[in-house]
């Protein structure tokens, strides 16, 4: 089976563990969002793409949710001293070779998803990671406070800020990276992963084409809530989605994403046994619905999600 998934970080990383756990001898591949990028230190940041890959190589720092296991952060202190950076956006030694070697590549003329790719070699990650784009689509947020990079709105400011819009800029002449059309259309289920609807997931379709890729597949798509019970999951998506208008729910998510025979993008969707009520809305809407746990507490739930997701794609097909 080819699957395809559209990612963002770290909600998108255990996803995708899952689906590695649950899939068997499946293709996966995972089309990451890159609007968290952004040139810090002189260095390429891809906060989403090393989440994913650093997870999936068993590398992640399970304990606080991101960055390399056994990590030290000698060199931000340094670069503190020197006043460069971000003071409040620390980086790990083990984290900045991966940076270091990422700018090393760009700056040779390889494109980030080639990048990528020889990044992603050193492990055995059960997975092709692609970027959305090798175009530089950076996420940025305008607030009464002024527009400033989604990176400082999320991690300085906690997304305390009231976000008027989210703007991606160059969103317009960005082009899919190689392989990622050919992932969508050839896929045999596409599966978007609980990750934020606005600026993870919504990145990714708001690069010209693939939305159009998503809708017009053959392959079922089927999307998992990142909404339990009226909460995010992680993160503050809900600050996002009140942004764009959209309440913070399962059903209104499902809702904003649409159904593939009215125009939008989903063929069915996964919201937990918490909001079960909302099936029918979502129903109602030509969407297939599926109450499962969702909650991915470690592999065995994350895979059990993956594989209800998977089975879910096969009932939409029928």
């Amino acid at each position: 089976m080819r699957i395809t998934v559209l990612s963002g970080g770290v909600g998108g990383a255990r996803f995708l563990r899952g689906v590695r756990a649950a899939a068997g001898d499946s293709t996966i591949t995972a089309i990451v969002n890159t609007g968290d990028d952004m040139w810090l230190a002189g260095l390429r940041i891809t906060p989403d793409l090393d989440s994913i890959m650093y997870t999936l190589a068993g590398e992640n720092d399970e304990v606080r949710g991101w960055g390399r296991i056994g990590e030290s952060e000698r060199v931000s202190e340094e670069l503190r001293a020197y006043g460069v950076g971000w003071p409040w956006f620390t980086l790990g030694d083990l984290d900045l070779g991966t940076h270091i070697a990422r700018t090393s590549f760009l700056r040779d003329g390889v494109p980030l998803s080639e990048a990528t790719d020889r990044i992603t070699s050193r492990w055995d990650l059960g997975a092709h990671l692609i970027p959305v784009t090798d175009d530089e689509v950076e996420t940025h947020v305008v607030t009464d406070e002024g527009t400033m990079h989604f990176q400082e709105w999320w991690t300085k400011h906690r997304a305390s800020l009231l976000a008027r819009s989210f703007v991606q800029e160059n969103v317009s002449t960005a082009t899919p990276a190689p392989g990622v059309l050919e992932a969508i259309r050839d896929a045999d289920v596409v599966l978007v992963a609980p990750s934020n609807p606005v600026v993870s997931i919504g990145t990714i379709l708001d690069i010209p084409g693939i939305r159009d890729a998503v809708q017009s597949t053959a392959a079922p798509v089927v999307g998992v809530s990142p909404i339990i019970g009226g909460s995010v999951v992680r993160g503050m998506a809900d600050a996002c989605l009140t942004a764009i208008g959209v309440a913070t729910t399962a059903d209104a998510v499902a809702l904003h994403y649409g159904s593939r025979a009215s125009g939008g993008i989903l063929d069915a969707w996964l919201v937990d046994e918490a909001d079960a009520a909302a099936a029918p809305a979502i129903e109602a809407a030509g969407i297939r619905a599926s109450v499962v746990p969702l909650w991915m507490r470690d592999v065995p739930t994350s895979a059990a999600l993956a594989a209800a997701a998977l089975a879910a794609g096969l009932d939409s097909n029928r």
